[in-house]
């Protein structure tokens, strides 16, 4: 992932304005500390703050069609980026690529398929595309919004693009989240859905629908695994982050046997990272599930007076005060820096589960298959405000790309087409949260993870870090804030 800020249709295009649009980029550096790049054509900038994480070497941003008219500045990774090579040469035999970028596709699909290439792209992404033979422009970001962006219109007319919101709050009117699963385009002014999923299609369905496709553990457990191993696609050192619980958990064992069989340049021990306050239940579980898998497996410790003294700075970076991403963001945020700090650039993450299978202790109350199935929907719609934000801006504040595989397009398919009756809770058939994720990887013969790893309850990430962390955080809000300045807090 990287940082990118667009500037366009302004009607300044001095010298003056270039600065401020590098000096505005400057500000999301931690994003991209890798490379700094600019294309301005007459009055639209686009500039760029470099992770390199698939082809270091010259995959410098932004990146260009063959004859330069179209740029585009990205953030993200394009997992099927080799197949569209080929659609590409296939239909352009001469054509000739700059880069092994994953990203250059876009530029080049762009000039064959136009506003249709958003839905073509099988990744995580935000970007820009600036098409200088006729002045438009197109932007987009992914189905779920995994990578962050935002949108902003400035006082001359400009409209503003950029993966964080502290990039435009000083030129924007308004600014405001850009809506996951849709582009905006010049040609209109507007935004256009072009993720339009099944299961989506039958949650806004009037009267609503409901999905019925029997439950097949072959089915689900395979499509994930294809979701974990496309994003093992890295040109440098990789891991993932492993808490213990179920989620993390699977990661990392199919991870762990891809890279055994693979001839990654990285070696064949997959590494493993966990937080928690010391003696946290996370520390516990993610060593144990660590032993099993043979990984390289490392620990880091915070106390609570660190993450209190972290909270200023996660704020910055996660752009939000929603309490409890606040909460979970701050270990994470830790964990981030100290992984940066052993060289690793990517890890694979395990957000996305609970939603898609009701995995939140109260979806036992659900009364009905229809109710669930509409309350996952609702939560799957909801991530790029929370889980997405955090994984994405909580290590994305070091330069450390965390890939989702939960949320991947195909296994999306798989897993949300899943007559919702078949994910309800039913203490009374022995049917816990996530009975059938966890009953697709329960193979007694060849074990993903011990038995009682798969059939562990769920903690809440901020829970398993060490239950003294919400304590500490309602003690130290305690102390700092009276009943007199609550009270007053409307008129501050």
């Amino acid at each position: 992932m990287c940082g990118i800020l667009a500037c366009l249709a302004s009607t300044d295009d001095g010298p003056a304005m270039r600065a401020r649009v590098l000096a505005l980029s400057r500000r999301q550096r931690h994003r991209g500390p890798d490379w700094s790049g600019m294309f301005q054509w007459k009055n639209s900038f686009l500039a760029h703050e470099r992770l390199a994480i698939i082809d270091p070497a010259s995959g410098d941003q932004p990146l260009f069609n063959e004859d330069k008219t179209v740029s585009v500045c990205v953030n993200g990774e394009i997992y099927n980026y080799k197949e569209l090579r080929e659609q590409i040469l296939a239909k352009h035999p001469n054509k000739k690529f700059a880069t092994d970028s994953d990203c250059e596709v876009i530029s080049h699909l762009w000039e064959d398929h136009g506003e249709k290439v958003a839905g073509m792209l099988d990744g995580m992404f935000s970007f820009v595309i600036l098409d200088t033979r006729d002045g438009t422009f197109y932007a987009a970001r992914d189905p779920i919004g995994i990578t962050s962006l935002y949108i902003g219109w400035g006082k001359d007319g400009s409209v503003w693009v950029a993966s964080e919101m502290k990039c435009l709050k000083d030129e924007c009117l308004k600014f405001q989240q850009f809506p996951p699963g849709h582009y905006y385009s010049s040609k209109t002014m507007s935004f256009t859905r072009y993720y339009n999923p099944q299961f989506y299609l039958e949650f806004e369905a009037s009267p609503p629908q409901c999905p019925s496709t029997p439950y097949d553990a072959k089915v689900l457990r395979e499509a994930f695994e294809a979701a974990v191993v496309k994003r093992m696609m890295s040109d440098v050192p990789f891991g993932v982050l492993l808490s213990g619980g179920l989620d993390s958990s699977l990661v990392a064992a199919i991870a762990s046997r891809a890279i055994k069989s693979s001839d990654s340049v990285w070696g064949n021990k997959l590494h493993s990272f966990c937080v928690g306050l010391p003696g946290s239940p996370d520390l516990k579980a993610g060593r144990e599930v660590a032993e099993f898998l043979g990984t390289d497996h490392h620990e880091f410790t915070f106390t609570v007076q660190e993450g209190i003294d972290a909270i200023s700075d996660v704020i910055q970076h996660i752009e939000t005060y929603d309490v409890t991403t606040i909460r979970a963001s701050t270990p994470m945020f830790l964990m981030s820096r100290k992984i940066k700090a052993l060289g690793v650039k990517m890890v694979l993450s395990g957000e996305g589960s609970d939603e898609v299978f009701g995995g939140y202790l109260y979806f036992h109350k659900a009364p009905n298959r229809e109710e669930f199935f509409q309350e996952t929907v609702r939560k799957v719609q909801a991530l790029y405000q929370f889980d997405c934000l955090r994984a994405n801006k909580s290590t994305m504040a070091w330069g450390v790309e965390a890939r989702v595989p939960f949320l991947d397009k195909q296994f999306l398919n798989v897993a949300m087409a899943i007559d919702p009756a078949e994910k309800m809770i039913n203490k009374a058939e022995g049917r816990m949260e996530k009975y059938i994720l966890r009953k697709a990887f329960d193979t007694p013969e060849d074990p993903y993870l011990p038995a009682h790893v798969l059939w562990r309850q769920k903690e809440q990430f901020s829970d398993g870090v060490g239950y003294s962390w919400i304590d500490g955080l309602k003690d130290h809000a305690n102390n700092v804030v009276s009943d007199q300045m609550l009270a007053a807090a409307q008129h501050r």
